[in-house]
């Protein structure tokens, strides 16, 4: 196969690792940039109730974007396992299956959103005040929603190659694009939350189809040719049995966010700006431990592929330590400087108490939530996907809602909902060392 240039199954296992998480991180940065900039923008130039009109929907957006991340990165699993294993039939099979699923649950997604957003909305219990621009802005974001699942389709193909750096080309491209539109019709043109939804859609649009042209003009098995794009059923239940658990995972944790939310909104409009605008500020502090748990998941695989046990066993050893000393260090950061970092979305002082509330809470325990993500990440690579689902559906969501409402109604307090996370990373992090203790010993037997 000509993808062995960027196999990650020989030479360096540190350098591979770094090199493949360095455009995954940087991506990253440029995506979570043109998700912060709608916030920014709209809460210097539209004032609070705009920015928690984008504030408050973001739990619901990360809900969907969140599920087919996770499908494409369970997806990937299975077309890294055999690019290592040199299977080029088997992985042209699964690819174009992969992206003719894709193609299906894209427009069932965009369809479903849109008409069901406003009952969303009011399931969330999102202010009077607020309803309004939330919907405005949720139903542009869905009709645009296509662009995103075909783009995370895509790149997770491309990923699973061994190639992090095309992605990251296009994404920088559609982020930029992305600001300049959010500041041209809000700021010029005078548009409302419609503008920010606008210029978020044609960017992801746009992404999706530079990664998708990559595909097309790739070598090699993962090329793909529209005219082969059909299910083949051994390939989908593969795809199915990683992808779908993973996909799980990635949504009962937004729903757990969700209901989150609505207790959040039960405070008002502020608490909903502030706290959304510290949100958004830890999204990019979890940028290396996404990058890292990325670049984990595709390194396992691969190697898995190949049984290179060793290599495994190393590479799992050096994601831990690596990401998650940068994660806290981050952390550190954020709980100094939060009142700095809070006002660059607004300055009111209200919305700037909420945010740095938040901040100051979780920020001495972003190691907690990294290790989750990097045992989640583990557990997929040693093909044990189903696992962090069910890890993080009772940590952090079963026993979140259910804290906040049971406690949370007794004891109507903010606070509650700032430690309700380093509370469930710290139960989610427990758990999984001691499934992870017994699993590398079952499955990597041969590493001592």
């Amino acid at each position: 196969m000509k993808e062995n240039t960027q196999l990650m199954t020989v030479g360096d296992y540190k350098k591979k690792i770094i090199l493949f998480t360095i455009p995954l991180f940087i991506g990253n940065l440029f995506q979570q940039m043109y998700n912060t900039a709608d916030s920014l923008i709209v809460g210097n130039f539209l004032g609070p109730q705009a920015l928690a009109a984008v504030s408050g929907v973001s739990s619901l957006t990360f809900l969907f974007v969140g599920f087919f991340q996770g499908f494409s990165t369970g997806a990937g699993v299975v077309i890294a396992r055999l690019i290592g294993a040199n299977n080029a039939e088997k992985t042209s099979k699964a690819v174009h299956t992969t992206v003719l699923l894709g193609v299906i649950l894209s427009i069932s997604m965009t369809l479903l959103g849109y008409f069901l957003a406003p009952e969303l909305l009011k399931l969330m219990g999102t202010p009077e005040d607020v309803y309004p621009l939330s919907k405005i802005y949720l139903q542009i974001y869905f009709l645009g929603f296509s662009g995103l699942v075909m783009y995370n389709t895509f790149t997770g193909i491309l990923q699973a190659a061994g190639d992090s750096k095309h992605p990251l080309y296009y994404l920088v491209i559609s982020s930029m694009i992305n600001i300049v539109l959010d500041i041209v019709l809000i700021a010029v043109f005078k548009m409302n939350v419609e503008g920010a939804a606008i210029a978020t859609i044609f960017s992801e649009i746009l992404t999706a189809v530079l990664v998708g042209y990559r595909l097309v003009h790739a070598e090699g098995a993962t090329q793909l040719h529209f005219n082969e794009l059909r299910i083949d059923a051994d390939c989908l239940k593969q795809i199915v049995k990683f992808g779908f658990p993973t996909a799980l995972q990635s949504s009962v944790i937004d729903v757990s966010n969700i209901l989150i939310q609505s207790y959040i909104n039960s405070f008002g409009s502020l608490a909903m700006a502030g706290i959304g605008a510290s949100t958004k500020a830890e999204g990019f502090i979890f940028l290396p431990v996404t990058s890292f748990s990325m670049a984990m998941t595709t390194y396992i695989s691969q190697n898995m592929g190949a049984e290179e046990y060793e290599r495994v066993k190393k590479g799992i050893r050096f994601g831990y330590a690596l990401s998650l000393s940068i994660i806290e260090a981050m952390g550190i950061i954020l709980f100094l400087f939060a009142p700095t970092i809070i006002a660059f979305f607004n300055n009111d002082p209200q919305v700037v108490a909420y945010g740095v509330g938040r901040a100051r809470t979780c920020g001495l325990f972003f190691m907690l939530v990294g290790y989750s993500h990097i045992a989640s990440a583990v557990c997929r690579g040693l093909g044990k996907p189903a696992a962090p689902m069910v890890i993080m559906l009772v940590c952090w969501c079963a026993v979140r809602v259910g804290v906040l409402f049971t406690i949370g109604q007794l004891f109507h307090n903010i606070l509650l909902a700032y430690w309700i996370y380093p509370i469930t990373w710290t139960l989610s992090t427990i758990v999984f060392y001691v499934y992870l203790k017994n699993v590398e010993k079952n499955v990597l037997p041969q590493i001592k």
